[in-house]
């Protein structure tokens, strides 16, 4: 996944938007839904890592089975991983990792934030 293809399919999501909001790290850009972050990224990266959102029990396994799935980068290790785009993970499991950090921020949403996702 190239770092277009990646900011492309985070801001596919209803909701998604790109900020950059850390000075320090001006190349740092973070994807969020309904003002909480999904997903953070140096695009200009090399090699490509995003750190993405998990539900703590499948961090450890993604972890344990793929060297390019890191505990989370300066981040919560029980709730974030980092993950290297380095192309030993399948595209789809990349996808499906970046689908799941997403929905589990949108779960954790208000009903109403929720429902106004669901509006164009």
């Amino acid at each position: 996944m190239t770092p277009d293809e990646l900011r492309t399919y985070c801001l596919g999501f209803d909701g998604a938007s790109e900020d950059r909001p850390f000075p320090g790290s001006p190349g740092l850009s973070v994807f969020r839904v309904g003002g909480k972050i999904f997903a953070f990224c140096a695009l200009d990266g090399v090699p490509l890592q995003v750190s993405l959102k998990c539900e703590p029990e499948l961090a450890v396994q993604l972890r344990a089975a793929h060297a390019a799935v890191m505990p989370g980068y300066h981040l919560d290790k029980r709730h974030w991983n980092t993950v290297t785009l380095d192309g030993t993970l399948p595209g789809q499991m990349v996808e499906d990792m970046v689908e799941d950090s997403y929905d589990l921020v949108v779960a954790g949403l208000s009903r109403a934030e929720r429902l106004r996702l669901d509006r164009p």
